[in-house]
């Protein structure tokens, strides 16, 4: 019986048989396939897909922008996943000509635990354990903490300065973890001059405005209480902690999983309450550091 499934794309991913050989062009989806049960069906990663440490035994199919396609194809999959953000444009199309390509981008955590559900289902994993490890997913949702946000500042790149809006997956983990991104609406404008606020915007018409360039004085006018630095995309170092502190004096620094923020699918149903007792922990030192009793 053939299974449709509609991909972040808009478009229907049909298969007909439940899918033998995988390959996963996105680390998060990697590490689900395994966290369901699927990992056997890996014949292929990016070089990125390093979790679990079973995924190795999985061919090396490039990198998540330098996909090499034909070496995809070589793999013979049934079913490719892919990320619209993660992974280039033309790679993904040339792949969707020749085999089913699921395609998602999730921008609510949300949306992660469903597409989590999504996989479940393509892949006809009807087991308890696909099952509870969904389950799993959608409980941490609804233990989202009742109490008023944390105002925090997480930069995803020093130079040029950018950060995430609301319209953002890791934007939403920092919600539903108790936390307010201080730069939520802020929009990325067009051109460069404009997100410095040195020209004036012009249409942005398709383009992405969810990570805007920022300038340092625009932090603190934000009034964050930390500053939230995530190992990945960017690696930031001593030196950027310090910059970024000294722009806005008295807000806590601190270093957070970057996998936490931005890693949808089965790595948030540990990720939410980890990342949520983080913040609770970082709300209760600023709140001591205040108010010394």
């Amino acid at each position: 019986m053939q299974v449709r499934i509609r991909d972040d794309l808009g478009r229907d991913v049909r298969l007909h048989r439940a899918p033998e050989r995988i390959v996963s062009l996105v680390p998060s989806d990697t590490y689900s396939l395994h966290a369901l049960g699927a990992g056997a069906r890996l014949v292929g990663r990016t070089r990125y897909c390093e979790l679990p440490i079973e995924a190795a035994s999985a061919a090396v199919i490039g990198g998540t922008k330098d996909v090499d396609v034909a070496a995809v194809l070589d793999l013979r999959p049934d079913l490719v996943i892919a990320n619209q953000e993660e992974n280039t444009r033309p790679a993904l199309e040339e792949l969707a000509r020749h085999v089913p390509t699921l395609v998602s981008l999730p921008r609510r955590a949300a949306d992660g635990i469903a597409h989590l559900a999504r996989l479940v289902r393509l892949l006809r994993l009807d087991t308890p354990h696909a099952r509870d490890v969904v389950r799993a997913g959608y409980a941490a949702l609804r233990a989202a903490p009742a109490v008023d946000p944390l105002p925090v500042f997480a930069p995803i790149w020093m130079d040029p300065l950018m950060t995430l809006n609301a319209d953002t997956f890791g934007s939403d983990m920092l919600a539903c973890a108790g936390a307010a991104n201080v730069f939520a609406d802020r929009l990325r404008l067009y051109p460069l001059a404009a997100d410095l606020g040195k020209g004036e915007p012009r249409d942005a018409g398709d383009r992405d405005v969810r990570y805007p360039r920022i300038r340092l004085d625009e932090i603190a006018a934000r009034g964050p209480r930390a500053i939230l630095l995530a190992d990945e995309p960017h690696p930031f170092t001593d030196a950027d902690a310090a910059a970024l502190g000294a722009a806005v004096p008295g807000a806590a620094v601190v270093h957070v999983s970057g996998k936490d923020l931005f890693w949808y699918g089965a790595w948030t149903v540990e990720a939410l309450p980890r990342l949520t007792a983080r913040i609770e922990q970082l709300r209760w030192e600023l709140f001591h550091t205040a108010c010394p009793c």
